[in-house]
């Protein structure tokens, strides 16, 4: 299946604590694929949007391998909550809380993500 480009002027926006920062063009994401962008202050974010449109922003580093890898994992739902699950070692991340699905006591960052 071949998704059509989006012609949209829309960006995505991240809130920091000084502020919303631009990190890429809407079109930039693809439901179900993640993409990683380098913050300010070096730490990585990876961001993600649905199929329904929405989107969201979590800690890139996987926090049981300390690898900046998870834009890369595979999307899913598990009992309707959005996840992304590591290409390492498979642990499941809530997009929207960041809680580990698989370990109760890790959760990752999340930022306040939109479309401007």
């Amino acid at each position: 299946m071949t998704l059509a480009p989006e012609t949209t002027d829309l960006k995505v926006q991240l809130r920091l604590t000084d502020g919303w920062l631009t990190v890429c063009d809407l079109s930039t994401l693809l439901p179900g694929r993640g993409v990683a962008a380098l913050l300010p202050d070096g730490e990585q974010v990876a961001l993600f949007r649905d199929r329904a449109g929405t989107l969201y922003a979590i800690d890139n580093r996987d926090p049981f391998s300390g690898a900046a890898v998870l834009s890369r994992g595979l999307t899913g739902s598990h009992q309707g909550r959005p996840f992304v699950a590591s290409p390492l070692l498979k642990q499941r991340f809530d997009l929207a809380s960041g809680q580990c699905l698989d370990d109760e006591a890790v959760r990752i960052r999340t930022y306040e993500v939109r479309a401007s």
